[in-house]
């Protein structure tokens, strides 16, 4: 039966995988399958029916295939095999039979249908190919337009598809409102309903930190400066340690630049916040030591299999090391790996002495 434009089908089909990439026989198959459920649908059939479109011509068939039995008990179902043997001599009982059904207005239903799946492919092709595009740029920083600022997560317009940046991916110091420009770090890209994509976009990741260094430092976006870590509490303070095997360099002069000029730009961008640059070093007292800056250190004793450190400032160094809310120290353990005590001059000698006393005792108690 033509129930559909055949020719017009064929050709909107071949025009689609040319265009768009969608398989020809992908759609047909879906169109069947969907053809399927419609004639259940609008006919109240408890048929076991198919439906066949040729590939070539866009000929479309509905059957109903029937199992061919001795007594046939369900007629919907069921064909006797002296009816069945009337189609072909060679069918058995438990063969199945196909026979072409041709109901009233099925044409104009197959016609709608077509073209409503026709639709829905272009549509999940459209958001494969963006999916496909941003998927790509994962884990580069992406530019968009806040659209809703009012629900905890913003919701940005990164143009062919939406961003969403939820509150812990947000700088917590920073407010947004609605058509603000708003740069981020592009997490994850993930369907959401109905199978659109969306970016995951954050601004207190690290990652943020270490893309913005390689868009304003040339050395580290050629290479020849690395970031080995970064450290943040994003909005208030962010330690990354940089590091250059070239002893002609000076990494972290070449990120600060000349008066600061080179960091200030991503300052700008983090909204203010603070920012110590440091020079990686193998050596893990070197390395902890400057991490722990702007407090000066006295002396470092580490303990390499369990990347411990102990830690001696001067008394007034003390709580420049540890930092308002123990920041600076937490922030210098997360950026070396290390956990590290910190102590000042007078808590140590206190500990030595308190550890000799002990020792004193044990001994007296041995030799009473």
């Amino acid at each position: 039966m033509k129930a559909i434009d055949n020719k017009e089908l064929i050709m909107a089909l071949e025009e689609l995988e040319k265009e768009k990439g969608i398989k020809k026989e992908y759609v047909i198959e879906a169109i069947e399958t969907a053809l399927v459920t419609a004639y259940k649908r609008n006919f109240d059939a408890n048929e076991n029916v198919k439906v066949v479109i040729d590939k070539l011509t866009g000929e479309t068939h509905l059957y109903a295939v029937k199992e061919i039995v001795e007594a046939v008990e369900e007629p919907n179902l069921q064909i006797s095999k002296e009816k069945a043997l009337e189609i072909s001599k060679k069918l058995e009982i438990g063969d199945t039979v196909d026979i072409e059904l041709a109901p009233k207005n099925f044409g104009r239903i197959a016609a709608q249908t077509a073209k409503q799946v026709i639709i829905q492919k272009l549509r999940e092709a459209e958001r494969n190919l963006v999916y496909t595009e941003f998927n790509d740029r994962k884990g580069e920083i992406i530019s968009g337009i806040v659209q809703k600022a009012d629900t905890g997560s913003l919701i940005i317009d990164l143009g062919k598809l939406e961003g969403i940046m939820p509150i812990k991916e947000q700088i917590p110091t920073e407010k947004y409102k609605v058509n603000d420009k708003v740069k981020g770090y592009v997490m994850d890209v993930v369907r959401g309903n109905k199978g659109i994509p969306q970016a995951i976009v954050s601004r207190a990741s690290g990652n943020f930190v270490k893309k913005l260094f390689e868009f304003e430092i040339p050395e580290i976006y050629e290479g020849v400066i690395e970031i080995k870590s970064v450290a943040r509490d994003p909005g208030s303070r962010c330690k990354i340690a940089v590091y250059s095997e070239n002893p002609n360099i000076d990494p972290v002069g070449s990120c600060v630049g000349q008066k600061g000029v080179r960091i200030q730009n991503i300052i700008n961008e983090l909204s203010g916040e603070k920012i110590d640059v440091i020079e990686w070093n193998e050596e893990p007292s070197t390395y902890i030591a400057s991490a722990l800056l702007p407090a000066q250190v006295m002396a470092i004793d580490v303990k390499t299999e369990e990347k411990f450190a102990q830690v001696i400032v001067q008394d007034d160094q003390l709580s420049l090391a540890i930092g308002k809310a123990g920041q600076n120290a937490r922030l210098a353990a997360k950026l070396t790996n290390w956990k590290i005590d910190i102590k000042s001059e007078t808590q140590f000698r206190e500990m030595i002495q308190n550890a000799s006393a002990e020792n004193n005792d044990e001994e007296t108690n041995i030799e009473e």
